[in-house]
């Protein structure tokens, strides 16, 4: 279990020359993790990280992920995740804040996520590897008139050909259900506002159509109620700072958008089975 902390450690990826966007490109020959990943956190920016060479091992909201060469992933600050392992690696990583990311492309990373290691087929990565490459040489000339104009334009061009990736692996929009649509807009509305809005009908105003039919969207494409998918997204904010973090449970329950702490206790037994405080005693060391 890793180090605890009042509340999940948010690591700094900001660089003096470009604070929004930071490259590089890293190899190690044996089995070395910096001490801030091996610790459960977030990154203040949208991650992204092509494994050129070797194994990586890293845990991302409960789920591990042994990673292989020739794979990319991208990482949401929401996300708190630590490495476990590496061997023999060699890392790309280009990372930028909400700020220089297009529109377009920030907009599509909050549909797709969240999202598990991609694994490219050779002609792709070795695109991908040569990009980085490229943007990696503007990235060291900080003289250049235009330097933050040819970054940011460089970095999203390597964002756009990892979300196409991404995208190519699911359906197409046009080849969506209504239910499906309907589905897909309440997923981003619900990691939008999980916070403050906590009831079906308040989802179904947002998106102008009756509660009823908003539950038989949800039903018909993923088996579960609305109600279901509203918990389930608490619940895994809940185990990331119960997890992670030593806010009491009281803290917890507030920063979650319950003042009644003891229906978050119970809401929260339901769900998993166990008790805030069982949970968080479970996985400690």
């Amino acid at each position: 279990m890793n180090k605890k902390t009042k509340s999940i450690p948010v690591n700094s990826m900001a660089d003096e020359r470009s604070p929004g966007i930071v490259m590089e490109r890293v190899s190690f020959d044996h089995s070395i993790i910096n001490e801030e990943e091996k610790q459960s956190h977030r990154h203040d920016l949208h991650s992204f990280f092509l494994l050129e060479k070797g194994t990586v091992s890293i845990e991302i909201d409960f789920q591990k992920y042994d990673i292989q060469e020739s794979s990319v992933i991208y990482i949401h600050p929401d996300q708190v995740h630590y490495t476990t392992s590496t061997e023999n690696i060699t890392v790309s990583t280009w990372a930028l804040n909400s700020e220089y990311l297009n529109p377009e492309y920030l907009k599509l990373l909050d549909e797709i996520r969240p999202v598990k290691p991609l694994l490219l087929d050779q002609e792709t990565f070795s695109l991908i590897s040569e990009s980085v490459s490229l943007s990696l040489k503007y990235y060291t000339r900080k003289n250049e008139k235009l330097y933050h104009s040819l970054l940011k334009d460089s970095c999203n061009t390597l964002v756009a050909l990892v979300i196409s990736q991404y995208l190519e692996h699911n359906q197409p929009l046009e080849k969506l259900s209504r239910f499906e649509i309907a589905t897909k807009a309440f997923k981003q509305i619900l990691e939008e506002k999980y916070i403050t809005v906590k009831r079906p009908s308040e989802y179904a105003q947002v998106l102008n159509i009756s509660t009823p039919y908003l539950n038989e969207c949800i039903k018909n494409t993923t088996g579960y109620s609305v109600s279901y998918h509203i918990q389930q997204r608490i619940i895994l904010e809940a185990k990331r700072l119960l997890y992670h973090s030593n806010q009491s449970v009281k803290e917890i329950a507030t920063e979650l958008g319950y003042d009644d702490y003891p229906y978050f206790s119970r809401l929260f037994t339901k769900v998993v089975g166990i008790t805030p405080l069982t949970f968080r005693n479970k996985n400690r060391d």
